[in-house]
């Protein structure tokens, strides 16, 4: 066979010689002649690399859906290949063809140096052999390929979408391949082999012109699928050395299985952090006292203080899950009911169960405000019920779905626990006046807020007049911003603490509870406080929080924006020269706030003083309607005509 490819080579070979009079320029034109002949399976090789790069979106998707489960992944790989008509091993023929090609071509060299015509001695000289000048031609070889992967990488319309490992090692295949034919054949050889890379890039530069990638591929959709997995693969990137073992991912996944081996589980709770055990109290305690249902906590902290609870709670099983077995967990969720306060469900990370489509997924609101402003536009979309606080909410979802066209939830009227108990906690609280007025400063994380605005001229105006400040930063603000806050607390250091106070703990709320007025920006601790305390908040109009940028379709005005001048007065930034004065006012006429703030929190939260009891009374509901093979809808229902306690 490669006596036959031989005869037909020099068939080219020789003609090309007997034009140019030079060897090497044979080996040249031979090499270009078979680029041209080879021309149509370039571009159908193109068309091909082009059908791969049209699935990678929904690939991306594949692999978010059934993120760490590599079974499912390859599995629904293969069959959207099969679907698609793509063949991944199409690649490999052009491969396959240059190598039939070099096992052709030996002959062909060596029947030229075997002449023994002038010129003809370097072309037959192996480098790993001969040494000396014969070894530039495995450089050449390597060269030509770093070349050529660099090329690939720009203009190649598959190599180009792929990641940085998968182009490191094609490319590193590549040159390693150059550079060993380089030293082991024969230089004549290893100069065709130089001369097939280079010209690879202009056929593939005709390829592009012939088949254009653009007209044919998404890359809008396919940039958005890949930022969707590189966001999933962020989180669940550690900055632990491969060396290194993980205590963490051994507990994580003793957990992990530890769930997995409890079968019938009617109940399951989500917390990303023990701060947000609060928001479930509530519901807990009363499922715990009140039915005979195990709750199944899972929490993405090591730390998390259900852990604690656990220990006196019997029927509360908690477990730690790392970023990237909670993933994979939630896809293969087969419980009746999951209960979270992260929202975007479906939308990134954390998805809908793949394995059961039945299961009732929960929201409950970790605040008390709109749920248009400062929410994502899907954040609520893939839950089947929302835990609504208040009438505001429920009227905003609605108006959302229809303006969003998303799909109808129920929307039970529930309350807010958390502010049930800060009022018992205020109401059980010695009152007593303080000398100096406590101002609370506590502001949003969120661009531009306070402490990155107008923070330095605030307490000018209010040290030495008879305040005591304290400022209480977001958790996430330190977290974010770590140097601005300890250059803000250095500033201040001089100043003695009864006048002002920098806050770093945030696991209580005594200073909330405590202080006279609440200066904030745009955060949600302005209702708790007021609602809680019945005291004003002096808003600071520092540019608004704004998560979804198509809020105003919805065509409610935003509680968050409404409430301001309702509970409180608010403020320029630019111009504070009215802050003592207002301060002053609410602190001296505590009484003109109270009744006023009492009547617009009585008529703003559902179930006041039983939000803990409504919300769990509606999630044993929806349990046992699962157990009990109802219409989980009737349940539902309930709660959207009227709800608990007559719908508060």
């Amino acid at each position: 066979m490669f006596e036959a490819l031989a005869s037909f080579f020099s068939l080219i070979v020789q003609p090309a010689y007997d034009l140019t009079g030079s060897w090497w320029a044979a080996i040249f034109l031979f090499t270009l002649f078979s680029k041209v002949i080879l021309m149509p399976l370039s571009v159908w090789c193109q068309k091909n690399s082009i059908v791969m790069v049209q699935l990678m979106p929904e690939l991306f998707r594949i692999k978010c859906r059934y993120y760490g489960d590599r079974e499912t992944i390859e599995e629904k790989q293969n069959e959207l290949y099969h679907e698609k008509h793509y063949h991944a091993l199409l690649s490999l023929i052009p491969l396959a063809i240059q190598v039939i090609i070099l096992f052709g071509l030996v002959d062909v060299i060596h029947s030229i140096t075997d002449s023994g015509a002038p010129g003809t001695e370097f072309l037959g000289l192996v480098p790993i052999e001969s040494g000396g000048a014969s070894l530039i031609m495995p450089l050449l070889a390597g060269l030509s390929a770093v070349i050529m992967g660099w090329a690939s990488n720009h203009i190649n319309p598959l190599q180009r979408e792929q990641s940085r490992a998968e182009k490191n090692m094609t490319n590193g295949l590549s040159i390693a391949l150059s550079l060993f034919l380089g030293f082991y054949v024969v230089c004549g050889m290893a100069f065709y082999w130089v001369c097939s890379n280079l010209l690879s890039i202009a056929v593939q530069a005709l390829c592009n012109v012939i088949v254009k990638p653009r007209d044919y591929i998404d890359y809008e959709d396919l940039n958005k699928a890949r930022d969707e997995f590189n966001a999933i693969e962020e989180a669940t990137k550690g900055d632990r050395k491969w060396y290194q073992p993980d205590p963490l991912a051994r507990r994580a996944k003793a957990d992990y299985k530890r769930f997995f081996k409890v079968d019938g589980k009617h109940l399951v709770f989500y917390s990303e952090s023990s701060g947000f055990y609060k928001y479930f109290q509530g519901a807990i305690e009363w499922l715990l006292n009140n039915s005979d249902v195990r709750i199944h906590y899972l929490t993405s902290d090591p730390n998390d203080q259900v852990f604690d609870i656990a220990k006196r709670e019997p029927r509360l099983i908690p477990y730690f899950l790392d970023q990237k077995r909670l993933i994979t967990l939630m896809m293969k969720m087969d419980a009746d009911v999951v209960v979270s306060s992260l929202g975007a469900l479906d939308v990134y990370y954390i998805k809908r169960s793949y394995v059961r489509k039945d299961i009732e997924y929960i929201y409950m609101c970790h605040h008390m405000t709109s749920m248009h402003l400062t929410s994502t536009k899907e954040e609520y979309d893939n839950f089947d019920t929302v835990m609504c606080v208040g009438p505001h909410q429920r009227r905003e979802l609605r108006r959302m779905e229809e303006v969003y066209h998303t799909p109808r939830k129920k929307l039970p009227k529930i309350g807010y626990d958390l502010l049930d108990r800060e009022i018992a906690d205020y109401e059980a609280m010695p009152k007593v006046a303080h000398e100096k007025p406590v101002i609370l400063i506590a502001p949003s994380w969120n661009q531009d807020n306070i402490l990155d605005t107008c923070i330095d001229d605030m307490l000018g105006r209010l040290l030495g007049h008879g305040y005591r400040v304290i400022v209480r930063p977001h958790p996430e603000y330190v977290k974010r911003y770590r140097p601005r806050w300890d250059a803000l607390v250095e500033r201040y250091a001089k100043v003695p603490k009864d006048e002002l106070v920098f806050e770093g703990d945030f696991s209580g709320h005594s200073s909330i509870l405590e202080s006279d007025v609440l200066v904030t920006d745009w955060s949600s601790i302005a209702e708790e406080f007021s609602f809680t305390t019945l005291k004003p908040s002096l808003f600071i109009d520092t540019p608004m929080k704004v998560t979804n940028p198509d809020w105003e379709q919805v065509g409610i005005e935003p509680t968050d924006i409404s409430l301001r001048n309702q509970i409180g007065r608010s403020l320029d930034p630019a111009d504070l020269s009215e802050l003592e004065g207002v301060i002053d006012d609410m602190v001296s006429n505590p009484a003109s706030w109270h009744d006023r703030i009492r009547q617009i929190r009585d008529g703003f939260i559902y179930n006041l003083g039983h939000g803990g009891e409504a919300a769990g009374e509606y999630i044993l509901r929806e349990v046992l309607a699962k157990q009990e093979g109802k219409d989980i809808t009737a349940a539902g229902a309930m709660a959207e005509n009227g709800g608990v306690r007559d719908g508060r």
